[in-house]
């Protein structure tokens, strides 16, 4: 998909990416009538929480159960942005009331969000103008450790070190991967 930004491959354990079986994939929503006849198997349960989600390469949103793994929502591919999104009834219809990147799998930057508003509005579903949550992720030069950046202290939790400003949790080039150095 050229032009869709930058592409996320999985930076989680090994472990969890060599359990995904590949007929575990999250379910593809193209389309609202795709998005309607998922919604309608949840119970009310499972709708008070927030999914597991992530766009795949070819810009489709997937959804899974929350505690699913991103990278088996994903069939262990690349994507173009993960995270966790809850749905919501307002004004006859669905629509996103909360989404995060959340995702310890993928790692991805808040710029992914260009990837997943087009993924949302082709579904046709609305959403708020950004990530409701917003998460920072950044590997260590030190120790080479991942860390979540909370309220800007771009400091490393696991060796003191500070975190470079910029995203950099995977520095491997993907083809068609736009990111800038």
């Amino acid at each position: 998909m050229t032009g869709a930004g930058r592409i996320y491959r999985y930076v989680g354990p090994a472990e969890v990416k060599a359990a995904v079986r590949p007929e575990g994939e999250g379910r593809a929503i193209r389309s609202m009538a795709d998005f309607e006849g998922w919604v309608v198997a949840r119970s009310a349960v499972e709708l008070a929480e927030p999914f597991t989600f992530v766009v795949d390469l070819e810009g489709v949103l997937r959804l899974a159960p929350r505690r699913s793994e991103h990278a088996a929502c994903a069939g262990s591919g690349p994507v173009l942005g993960a995270g966790e999104i809850g749905f919501q009834r307002a004004d006859g219809g669905w629509v996103v009331g909360e989404i995060s990147n959340h995702s310890t799998g993928y790692c991805p930057d808040t710029s992914s969000w260009t990837a997943v508003a087009r993924a949302l509005a082709r579904v046709g579903l609305r959403c708020p103008s950004g990530f409701t949550y917003e998460v920072v992720f950044r590997r260590c030069l030190a120790c080479q450790e991942v860390s979540i950046v909370r309220e800007d202290d771009f400091v490393c939790v696991f060796c003191g070190n500070d975190l470079p400003a910029r995203w950099n949790v995977d520095p491997v080039d993907l083809p068609g991967d736009s990111r800038q150095r």
